[in-house]
């Protein structure tokens, strides 16, 4: 039995936060089924990989993580997340900014505003609230 008294391991810290607040973003818009969860883990995976490679990064996993589900749901699902701020023309899906960096959010570049947060969409979006 683990003991909980030893210190978590910082990267995986970092891979649970990410995989935390992608889910959550998730959730809020109800995207959260069982094959989006495996996509997920999948991310987390590869990201693990990433950031053994390259420490310094670890700052940026949740934002990647968040890019790669956005893709992989592309492929299978359409577009996600949806703008909440755009009410008229063309639905269109937020993007991840920085692409490359810490503190990732959520941006609507048509609009020009920050949405919110990875893994606080649903206080933007209206979806279920996360801390």
């Amino acid at each position: 039995m683990d003991d909980p008294n030893t210190p978590v391991d910082p990267l995986e810290r970092t891979l649970h936060t990410a995989r935390a607040l992608v889910l959550a973003d998730l959730a809020s818009g109800e995207v959260a089924a069982a094959d989006v969860v495996s996509m997920v883990e999948d991310s987390v995976v590869q990201r693990r990989w990433w950031v053994e490679q390259w420490p310094e990064g670890a700052a940026y996993v949740a934002g990647l993580v968040a890019q790669d589900v956005q893709d992989a749901l592309l492929e299978s699902h359409g577009r996600w997340p949806l703008c909440p701020v755009c009410g008229s023309g063309d639905p269109h899906a937020l993007d991840v900014e920085p692409e490359l960096g810490p503190d990732p959010h959520w941006v609507c570049h048509k609009a020009g505003v920050k949405v919110a947060s990875v893994g606080s969409l649903g206080a933007a979006t209206g979806g279920a609230a996360t801390s």
